[in-house]
């Protein structure tokens, strides 16, 4: 069963070409990156047992970007260290993301594909799901093929917008209509998934969440940061059981 959106899809490649840039339709995104990062980065290094202050601490191991869109995680993560695979259904996308990786001279291996259309045999130490959980159909689906990419004892880490009374307030109307950090209709408040939900749709891919933080937007320095409040935006992590 497709998880694919195509509406969507056809959204984000009308922007393509703003991948890159920090003032454009995925500002938000670039923002984001240093408090998305930093929790990857701790969770990696307890997991795996390595040393962040080692160059490149995540040498060995392989990484899933499902939703890679223009590669603003997949860059710094390949420069951490891991064989980076990004993903996307978005063609314009990916097309973005081989042009700015080789103008940086990084080897990532981008393909233009889905989580149920990639390669079964396809399996990795890391899978990310970072901001693409609200913009896909039948998540349940879209879920369980992530995690049927990630080896066991693996880990599945995701950000994500919560379905709440604050979230439709601060994330929807204040967001598109307010303040017009994102253009409106960027996101439907319905398909925001609440924490405890991708929790029970995990469980059924033999993953139990260990983690869960917020990211909270800072209006004195102006930046986004982890925080212990999940009512908006959210970032979390899995350890995949095996069977």
């Amino acid at each position: 069963m497709s998880s694919v959106d195509i509406k969507e899809i056809e959204k984000f490649n009308n922007h393509a070409q703003e991948w890159w840039s920090e003032n454009g339709y995925f500002s938000p995104l670039h923002k984001f990156n240093q408090a998305r990062l930093e929790f990857m980065k701790e969770t990696f290094a307890k997991h795996f047992n390595r040393d962040l202050n080692q160059e490149k601490p995540f040498n060995g191991l392989t990484l899933l970007d499902i939703g890679c869109g223009g590669g603003l995680l997949a860059e710094p993560l390949t420069k951490l260290g891991f064989k980076v695979t990004g993903i996307d259904a978005g063609s314009k996308a990916i097309e973005q993301a081989k042009e700015h990786a080789a103008k940086q001279e990084l080897e990532i291996e981008y393909l233009i594909s889905t989580a149920e259309e990639l390669n079964k045999d396809k399996v990795f130490d890391v899978v990310l799901n970072m901001e693409i959980l609200e913009h896909v159909k039948n998540i349940k689906s879209f879920v369980k093929a992530s995690c049927s990419h990630l080896n066991n004892n693996g880990l599945y880490i995701a950000s994500s917008l919560n379905r709440t009374v604050k979230s439709y307030l601060e994330a929807k109307i204040a967001a598109e209509y307010i303040l017009r950090w994102v253009p409106a209709g960027t996101h439907d408040w319905n398909k925001f998934i609440k924490p405890s939900e991708l929790a029970e749709y995990l469980s059924y891919c033999n993953c139990d969440i260990s983690s869960v933080k917020g990211i909270s937007f800072n209006i004195f320095n102006q930046s986004w940061n982890l925080s212990g409040d999940c009512e908006v935006n959210y970032i979390c992590y899995a350890i995949k059981q095996e069977k």
